[in-house]
């Protein structure tokens, strides 16, 4: 009963994350957040906007039990599909937002995401069995 409580606690924590990420990065800082998109893809300030809509999605995701286990399997993959962007910002050497970082600052942002996927598969319940709907 209490890592439930503790799980749905992170899973609240990380739709704010996301929820306040896609809107303040990809929404209101579009054009920054479009230059780390790797320049191999097309269309970087669509895409910014895309992914900015499915982050506000997993927020909400997150926070509906009935879709957290799902949601927390898909916001793992898109994060890592962004992957690439992190890693290329931090080959570039490139600022976040108006703020230069330096190159382990960079790197140690892209060694996060591992354990950011981690404690979404955690919180999300992902490693645990699912509850059958069919119960008696």
């Amino acid at each position: 009963m209490l890592k439930s409580r503790i799980k749905s606690v992170f899973c609240w924590v990380l739709a704010l994350f996301f929820l306040a990420a896609g809107i303040l990065l990809h929404f209101m800082a579009t054009d920054e957040v479009a230059q780390i998109v790797p320049p191999f893809l097309p269309f970087p300030k669509l895409i910014v906007i895309v992914t900015g809509v499915l982050e506000i999605l997993f927020a909400i995701g997150l926070i509906w039990p009935k879709w957290r286990r799902l949601t927390g399997i898909v916001l793992s993959v898109y994060l890592l599909a962004v992957l690439p962007a992190n890693i290329y910002m931090a080959l570039e050497n490139m600022p976040l937002g108006e703020r230069d970082l330096t190159g382990f600052q960079l790197w140690f942002r892209v060694a996060l995401q591992f354990p950011l996927i981690a404690l979404v598969l955690w919180a999300s319940g992902f490693w645990e069995k699912p509850k059958s709907s069919d119960a008696a």
